[in-house]
């Protein structure tokens, strides 16, 4: 298990300083910023509840005191006030300790793997699912990016072993120690609250055997709530930002990732991320695991209900994530491991031989395609279309120029242009005066107005001159063209803002050697 454990750190830790101090992920300036809004209020109010993301922004706040608190003390920063005009001019100062906070979660996903398979099948399935988990595309690339879905994946994993346990044992404790990590998975991402459904079903199993079960059962719907209130009181104490955030999450459309309908959704899920990080034999076992396990039914009430039905609900959003399905790969691990565990039994049984080398073998040849894929998905990462549009600008860009960039370039900040960014109602704004004047994430948010993408396409009509600039440095623009039925009035503010000028470069993601959007870079009519 240290051996996997090590693997799992290696596989996060190599590259995660991607992109710094250029911000390649637009979410998350969202977490950073609102975690040292908070620092800089001295109020425990996040602001902002959209995930809600409330445990995250805590743990992030706290790492970015440390960080000050460390630099204060070596003499890097004088103060507080210097760490935060440090951090706007370097992100990289808060957000790779951020990421490395992200990475310590994706290891301890592979610990309470398992742990968690230990308890089902004994130590065998749990070093298998831990493997699995360990060289997870998908979880390696999740683990490297400050955003919720990590954590909220350890809350629904503790859930699990104590709805496990509760269907072994059914002790008061196990049920509290379940809501409580209910409750805190709730208050890490909205849909993680479904996790409930595996200690409820536990416990109904438990009642059908003896009704006293019930006062137990009646804990853990008392302690989910307390544990979700008392993590996240600003629920309830600023219900008006709760509300008015989760409207602006509920969107229909989103620039490549619009969903077609529940059952194509789940048949992307299943031929993207879960195809493309486990392989077609990883994927059958996976299936295979999952209907074995009905054999089992307590166990099954314990494990199957909380995945099963957070597979149904990110199928019925509107809207397509590789992100979403993060939390579900655990528990496909388990799966396909327990698969694994079965099929080496039933072979040993027919050939009558121990053949003890057989789960090892067969583990290696199906971890050999996933880390190729793990290690395709990091050469990637390493050179992002945006960086190499970066380079192409400091190559070719005459000093003094202005430049109007959609990703957060911060890599070309320190260089001799004028950088415009796009900021909503307020126009194109000069990204040096607002990062000098340390903006405020509850000011973007003013601005934005709601806006899905901070983009272009998403500044006020009146306010589009001010967009005016030599170059434009366009990063979302392939994303409304490939659905431009959906995207029509984003399309034409592009049109207007293009009109006159000529394309001087493009680049595109490759496969194994780049990843990113279609960047494109415009010379604008004088």
């Amino acid at each position: 298990m240290l051996l996997i454990l090590a693997v799992a750190a290696a596989l996060r830790l190599y590259g995660v300083d991607f992109g710094l101090p250029a911000l390649n992920d637009p979410d998350e300036p969202l977490f950073v910023m609102t975690a040292l809004e908070m620092l800089r209020n001295h109020s425990l109010n996040p602001g902002w509840f959209g995930h809600p993301g409330t445990t995250t922004l805590y743990c992030l706040a706290l790492v970015s005191l440390a960080v000050g608190g460390l630099g204060i003390a070596t003499g890097r920063f004088a103060d507080g006030k210097a760490l935060m005009a440090a951090a706007y001019a370097d992100p990289g100062i808060v957000f790779l300790p951020g990421r490395l906070f992200i990475v310590a979660c994706g290891i301890l996903c592979v610990w309470l793997t398992w742990s968690l398979g230990k308890r089902l099948g004994g130590t065998r399935l749990g070093l298998i699912a831990a493997a699995f988990l360990a060289v997870n595309a998908v979880h390696i690339h999740y683990s490297q990016i400050i955003r919720t879905d990590v954590q909220a994946t350890i809350f629904m994993l503790l859930c699990t072993r104590s709805a496990v346990a509760i269907a072994r044992e059914g002790r008061a404790r196990d049920y509290l120690m379940a809501g409580l990590w209910a409750g805190l998975a709730c208050a890490t991402k909205w849909p993680a609250a479904i996790i409930f459904l595996n200690p409820l079903c536990a416990g109904l199993c438990r009642v059908t055997l003896d009704r006293r079960e019930l006062r137990r059962l009646a804990l853990l719907p008392v302690a989910t709530l307390a544990a979700l209130l008392i993590a996240s009181p600003y629920l309830l104490l600023d219900y008006a930002t709760v509300m008015r955030n989760l409207a602006g999450e509920a969107r229909t459309t989103h620039p490549g990732a619009t969903g077609g309908g529940f059952l194509a959704n789940l048949g992307w899920y299943a031929g993207h991320p879960l195809l493309g990080s486990f392989g077609i034999a990883g994927l059958a076992l996976v299936v295979a695991g999952t209907l074995g396990t009905l054999r089992r039914p307590r166990i099954a009430a314990a494990v199957l209900p909380g995945g099963l039905a957070f597979l149904v609900v990110i199928g019925s959003q509107a809207l397509l994530w590789e992100r979403w399905i993060v939390p579900v790969l655990p528990f496909a691990a388990l799966a396909a491991a327990a698969a694994l565990c079965w099929l080496a039994d039933w072979l040993r049984t027919r050939l009558d031989r121990p053949l003890r080398w057989l789960e090892l073998a067969a583990t290696a040849l199906l971890l050999i395609p996933m880390l190729q894929a793990a290690r395709t998905g990091a050469i990637e990462r390493a050179v992002d279309t945006r960086q190499v549009a970066s380079a192409w600008i400091r190559a070719h860009v005459p000093p003094g120029s202005s430049i109007v960039v959609e990703p957060a370039a911060f890599d070309l900040l320190q260089g001799p242009w004028r950088i415009l960014f796009p900021l909503g109602s307020a126009g194109c704004v000069d990204a040096r005066a607002i990062l000098t004047g340390q903006i405020r994430y509850s000011k973007v948010e003013t601005l934005r107005s709601g806006r899905a993408v901070v983009d272009l396409a998403h500044v006020d009509a009146a306010q589009i001159p001010t967009c005016h600039a030599d170059i434009a440095i366009l990063s979302h623009y392939d994303g409304y063209r490939a659905d431009p039925a959906h995207f029509p009035q984003e399309l034409d503010s592009y049109a207007r803002l293009l009109r006159g000028g000529r394309q001087l470069a493009a680049f595109h993601p490759e496969p194994g050697v780049r990843t990113g959007p279609v960047v494109r870079i415009m010379k604008l009519r004088p």
